[in-house]
């Protein structure tokens, strides 16, 4: 018995290049398996024991975060105008 399709997936047949359509509950020859490489895909896929055992990590923060300290620099000095005489 082959695995049985949990969802509708659109694959392209390797032989003849078509493109096909399998609905839900259909369970493809091993061909067309091999075909969709979606774990999802499958009603009956199984996790590796490796993906059952960790716990699921914390999500990164959004946004800005603080930055790290840098070395004290002195600012830059500040560019002075020249004033002009619209008398002359």
């Amino acid at each position: 018995m082959g695995r049985r399709l949990a969802t509708a997936v659109h694959v392209q047949h390797p032989a003849s290049r078509e493109w096909i359509v399998l609905d839900p509950g259909d369970e493809p020859d091993e061909e067309l398996a091999a075909e969709i490489t979606n774990p999802d895909a499958w009603e009956d896929h199984e996790t590796a024991p490796d993906e059952e055992e960790q716990e699921p990590e914390e999500p990164k923060p959004f946004g800005f975060t603080a930055l790290p300290e840098a070395e004290a620099t002195p600012p830059a000095p500040s560019r002075g105008r020249k004033t002009t005489d619209a008398a002359e």
